[in-house]
């Protein structure tokens, strides 16, 4: 396993948020959890729904690490992902937001549904204006054949990237990630994004 800068990094996220990035392997499933166990490649992971999956991860397996930053930094002309929910105004209430790496720009560009909770979606966009709202920050975002506008309600979690490394790989760390199925049921991961200090990935 190995530590990787910012274009493996780019690559991590391709997939974990929306990314096409060519053909995948079918079935892929986005697991998120906590490691209840680490053994060299093998993990094992108490999913948010309560079961417990196995899976290896692969020698090559990219790590990012995942930590809080500050809404400030998603100022106009930045590029960010957001899990959100669409409101009856046509805004979208943020559920979370990451503020991608200056080297992450475009990465999985667009909007499309995602699986945070039942009703929710992806963004992943340019800030092209904020504003501070009556119910929070309001920023305006732009994304090949479309913009939506997101309300961002004060206490909403907000984090960024940095490369990660194998120490990050233990017990009680929280984790999202996306594994592919083999044919025999197996699972295996050749990326995952991991909280620092405790941080629970939140997308």
């Amino acid at each position: 396993m190995a530590r990787f800068g910012s274009s493996a990094l780019y690559a991590v996220l391709v997939l974990l948020l929306g990314g096409t990035g060519g053909a995948q392997a079918a079935d892929p499933q986005r697991i998120r959890g906590t490691i209840e166990q680490a053994s060299g490649s093998a993990l094992t992971i108490a999913t948010r729904e309560g079961s417990t999956v196995e899976l290896t991860l692969t020698p090559d397996v990219k790590i990012a690490a995942l930590i809080p930053a500050d809404l400030a930094a998603a100022g106009t002309g930045s590029f960010i992902g957001t899990a959100a929910v669409p409101q009856a105004d046509g805004t979208l209430k943020a559920q979370e937001v990451l503020i991608f790496p200056e080297a992450m720009r475009g990465v999985g560009e667009g909007h499309r549904a995602w699986d945070l909770t039942p009703d929710s979606t992806m963004t992943n966009a340019t800030v092209e204006a904020t504003v501070a709202g009556n119910s929070g920050r309001e920023l305006t975002l732009t994304y090949k054949g479309g913009e939506k506008r997101l309300v961002v309600p004060p206490g909403t979690p907000i984090v960024t990237l940095e490369p990660g490394d194998v120490s990050l790989l233990k017990s009680g760390n929280h984790v999202f990630l996306i594994a592919e199925a083999g044919a025999d049921g197996s699972l295996t991961a050749s990326r995952i994004t991991v909280g620092k200090d405790g941080l629970v990935p939140p997308m």
